[in-house]
């Protein structure tokens, strides 16, 4: 029997009728929640299309295999360029780190870190996923933080030796470790304290 667009309308796999391509997005991001509540192992086409509201035939018509969904997904999710000039200029790097992370901010990333956790199995199996999913959901978070590192050792409040590219990595690392292994909350109290206790005396110069 044809499965059913969310529209009423019979369809299969090899049916010649034009894609609605503005359904694609919210298939994609349907796609991520469920990588976000399941992980890759437990993510189905059927449990997408049930998120989007999309028949299961016209899902597989737009994508042969659960794999090919996925890598869809990743890009579609994509990394956003920095615009540096928009980063926070409080005077001091824990201002300038604290300013960045808003609550909607937080939830995001720790959404982005759940769809990167959910993924390590076909990151192991699939070439270059693992950096592309890494790419996308800290990417950005690492490109901000180093350039408001290195902010901070130009203006001497940072040790001129810190290394501004490795200490960037620090809070977005623990913080994927967290969200993807001991499937933990990412909360700004947790980011305060790696903040406090971890970054700042990695970076700040001693008197």
């Amino acid at each position: 029997m044809d499965e059913l667009e969310n529209d009423g309308t019979a369809i299969t796999a090899k049916s010649g009728r034009k894609l609605d391509e503005s359904r694609d997005a919210v298939i994609l991001d349907a796609a991520l929640d469920v990588l976000a509540e399941t992980g890759y192992a437990g993510m189905t086409m059927t449990l997408v299309a049930a998120k989007a509201k999309a028949g299961k035939g016209a899902m597989y018509r737009r994508w042969a295999s659960k794999e090919e969904l996925v890598i869809d997904a990743v890009a579609h999710m994509g990394r956003r360029d920095v615009d540096v000039d928009a980063l926070p200029d409080t005077g001091t790097l824990r201002g300038d780190i604290l300013a960045m992370f808003r609550p909607e901010s937080i939830e995001m990333a720790d959404r982005r870190l759940r769809i990167l956790a959910g993924l390590v199995s076909m990151a192991a199996v699939h070439e270059g996923v693992g950096e592309a999913v890494t790419d996308a959901n800290v990417g950005e978070w690492i490109t901000a933080n180093r350039f408001l590192i290195q902010r901070a050792i130009d203006r001497g409040e940072g040790r001129p030796s810190a290394n501004a590219d490795a200490l960037a990595r620090v809070i977005p690392a623990i913080c994927a470790a967290r969200s993807g292994l001991e499937r933990k909350p990412i909360t700004a109290e947790f980011i305060t304290a790696l903040l406090d206790d971890v970054l700042l005396p990695a970076v700040l110069a001693r008197p």
